[in-house]
C-alpha cells in the first residue's frame, strides 16, 4: 500500500543549513520505499525532501498556501519544480498546514520554526502517526520536551530517532500495522467492480 508521508521543516533559518542532508535523506527514503512525499510546496527543507524524492523516482505533492500558479510564483515566491501535482489551497499558510496534515498519512518534523510545530499539533490533535528527527535542530528538538511538559494525545503515535532512514522506516511500519485490516485486493477488485457494474445507462 502506498502511503503520503509529510515532511514538515523550516522554509529557512539556521535549521535548513544544518538539516538540508537529512532532509535529502528523508525524501529519498520515502520514494526509495514506494510512498509518496507530501510537503508545502515550499522552499528550504521541505524542498530539499521534495527535489531528493523526485531525483529518487518517487513521485511527490505540494500544497499551496495560494489559490492558484500565478500566485504562488509572485506572491508567495514559492517553487514548482520538485512536484508531480500541486494543490492550490487558498487558505494561506495556516490553513494550508491543515490541509496538508489532512491530507497526509504521517507527518515527520526536522528541524522547523512555528508553522512546523503548528503541523505537528495538528498531527498530534488528529491523532496521526509523527515522526520527529531528532537532532536537527528548530522545532524537532524542542517537541520531545514539550511533550514532557503538556500530556499529548496517543503520544504512542509519536516516533523519535535522529536516523532520516531509520525513522521512515518505522513510520512506515506503524502505518502497516494500523492499515493491515484493509484488504487491498478487496477494494480494487471486488468493492469498485459491484458497486460500477450495471450501473452505467446507455
Amino acid at each position: 500500500m502506498n502511503y503520503s508521508i509529510c515532511v514538515s521543516g523550516a522554509a529557512a533559518g539556521s535549521t535548513v543549513e544544518g538539516a538540508h542532508d537529512s532532509a535529502h535523506q528523508l525524501g529519498k527514503a520515502i520514494a526509495e520505499a514506494g510512498h509518496i512525499i507530501t510537503t508545502g510546496a515550499t522552499v528550504g527543507l521541505p524542498m530539499f525532501a521534495a527535489r531528493a524524492a523526485k531525483d529518487a523516482g518517487g513521485r511527490s505533492i505540494g500544497f499551496s498556501p495560494a489559490s492558484s500558479l500565478r500566485e504562488h510564483v509572485n506572491k508567495y515566491r514559492l517553487p514548482i519544480g520538485f512536484f508531480d501535482y500541486v494543490v492550490y489551497t487558498g487558505m494561506n499558510y495556516v490553513g494550508r498546514d491543515v490541509f496538508l496534515v489532512q491530507s497526509s498519512d504521517a507527518v515527520i518534523t526536522v528541524g522547523g520554526r512555528f508553522g512546523s510545530l503548528h503541523e505537528f499539533t495538528t498531527a498530534l490533535e488528529s491523532r496521526m502517526v509523527c515522526g520527529v528527527l531528532l537532532g536537527s535542530g528548530g522545532a524537532a528538538d524542542v517537541i520531545p520536551e514539550l511533550m514532557k511538559q503538556l500530556p499529548a494525545p496517543n503520544e504512542k503515535l509519536v516516533v523519535f530517532d535522529s536516523d532520516p532512514v531509520r525513522l521512515v522506516q518505522k513510520i512506515i511500519s506503524i502505518l502497516d500495522s494500523d492499515m493491515r485490516d484493509i484488504n487491498t485486493k478487496a477494494i480494487e477488485q471486488e468493492w469498485f467492480v459491484k458497486s460500477s457494474s450495471g450501473t452505467h445507462a446507455g
